[in-house]
């Protein structure tokens, strides 16, 4: 391909679309974020999302299947064990977890907690399984008045530690958190230690936006390290740095909410004239799926329609454009955690085709063989490609 190629590739964070057909072993038998979304709360208004393919790619009340779909279509399957936003962004991205991130139901061991307390020089509360908006309400009071900062987990592999802003400040936190991630090894690796500052009083105490993430390094090679090799741009928006630990990009762009996250990537696309943009919308998942507000989910997925013609307009003639998702958080099931699901795919651009079902692939790893392929780029990476399916004939 030319050198000014480039690949810009939206993650909708939870955005799932059926269960897997592993899902029961983790929980989430009859999991589909999407389809109870539009047939509980009404279906969202997404008529752009509607013409590129959405509706085609299961039956979804409201969201009608396009008889000319702009964009080609299909879901992603998951390979790597676990259903994590890391797990999910590193298949993405053609790498493949074999081995579970460890995970503790029970809280983490009292040798570890120990040893995390002796290095920080403060003791620590909680050490439970919790919701990160519940457990600051219960003990945020008690965090304030001793000073110590909250610890906790979740059926995800995270080690969240949640301080009041006015008690550890963020940069401090940030430290606390840095400080775990160099203890966490394994067989306690798990995939994030999760800085989660708070403000308010009690009885209300609310979480603020410089939540961080601090991850595993990716144990292979990824798309991204293959692209910064070879002298493409790549450049994360919102979390990614997070996720890839920053291994493979040349750029960050921050952001800490869905309307900033497209204000980034439409700013990444004036910045970087060949290369990978990878966005991760954060909302969906920490705002609305994790808290079960299914109409706010469904508002945020307008949103998003609402803003895809700006994306839509400035792709070049050598541009790819791709939609997905990482994971699965039915807000219909038991339980505040990821699903095991399929994710979809959308993929756009003027050397494509139009309308091509891509079925049921087996692995999020689909995308980045196909990505490698648009580059050019040669390797091991997981996944098998799609694009000749999808490119237009001269």
């Amino acid at each position: 391909m030319k050198r000014d190629d480039r690949a810009i590739v939206i993650t909708l964070d939870s955005v799932g679309i059926g269960a897997l057909p592993d899902a029961a072993q983790y929980g989430d038998a009859g999991a589909d974020t999407l389809g109870h979304l539009c047939a509980t709360v009404g279906p969202p208004v997404v008529p752009h999302l509607t013409a590129m393919g959405l509706g085609n790619l299961k039956p979804l009340r409201g969201v009608p299947p396009a008889a000319n779909p702009t964009a080609c279509f299909g879901r992603l399957g998951e390979r790597s064990a676990g259903k994590d936003t890391t797990t999910g962004h590193w298949e993405l991205m053609g790498l493949i977890t074999e081995t579970p991130f460890p995970t503790y139901p029970d809280g983490f061991p009292p040798a570890l907690i120990r040893a995390f307390e002796k290095a920080i020089g403060r003791r620590t509360l909680g050490n439970v399984p919790a919701s990160g908006t519940q457990i600051i309400q219960e003990l945020g009071q008690t965090h304030l008045r001793t000073g110590f900062p909250i610890v906790y987990t979740s059926a995800d592999s995270v080690f969240q530690i949640a301080a009041h802003e006015a008690m550890i400040p963020v940069a401090q936190l940030y430290d606390i958190c840095r400080t775990a991630r160099k203890l966490l090894v394994p067989p306690h690796g798990v995939s994030r230690v999760i800085a989660r500052p708070f403000e308010g009083k009690e009885g209300a105490f609310t979480r603020t936006a410089r939540r961080r993430d601090f991850s595993v390094s990716p144990p292979g090679p990824t798309l991204l390290s293959r692209l910064r090799a070879q002298g493409y741009e790549v450049a994360g928006i919102g979390k990614i740095q997070d996720i890839f630990a920053g291994v493979g990009l040349t750029r960050h762009y921050e952001s800490t909410s869905n309307e900033e996250g497209m204000d980034r990537t439409l700013e990444a696309m004036d910045d970087v004239t060949s290369g990978l943009m990878l966005t991760n919308l954060i909302d969906f998942d920490m705002l609305y799926g994790h808290r079960k507000e299914m109409d706010g989910y469904a508002r945020a997925l307008e949103a998003f329609d609402r803003r895809l013609p700006e994306i839509l307009g400035r792709l070049r003639p050598n541009d790819l454009f791709v939609i997905s998702a990482d994971h699965g958080c039915d807000p219909t099931l038991p339980g505040t955690d990821h699903t095991r699901e399929y994710v979809p795919l959308l993929i756009q651009g003027a050397r494509l085709r139009c309308g091509v079902d891509l079925g049921t692939r087996e692995s999020m790893a689909d995308l980045a063989a196909t990505l490698q392929a648009f580059f050019g780029l040669t390797g091991s990476l997981a996944g098998q490609s799609f694009l000749q399916e999808i490119l237009r004939t001269a």
